[in-house]
């Protein structure tokens, strides 16, 4: 029988209203080998409605680099920061 392989831990860090939309500051998450940005995004929408809101308009880091294609796969101990758009001078 083959081996499943072990779950990915990526943390994801929530900021400004997305923090309030998710009601904690980060989320250490388990998500399957091979999980991307998406995966991730598409398992916190699940969580609420205003959180799905929220993250619709969120740009979204990982490791400190802006993350231009949703379909970047993720390593185990990735840390994913979601920013929703600032405003202000």
């Amino acid at each position: 029988m083959a081996e499943v392989p072990a779950p990915l831990e990526v943390t994801v860090r929530f900021f400004a209203a997305a923090r309030a939309a998710a009601g904690a500051e980060s989320d250490l998450l388990r998500v399957r080998q091979g999980a991307t940005v998406a995966d991730v995004v598409s398992e916190l929408c699940c969580r609420s409605d205003e959180l799905a809101r929220v993250l619709q308009r969120c740009s979204y880091l990982c490791d400190g680099i802006a993350v231009r294609n949703s379909a970047t796969e993720l390593r185990s101990g990735q840390t994913i920061d979601v920013l929703p758009p600032f405003a202000g001078g």
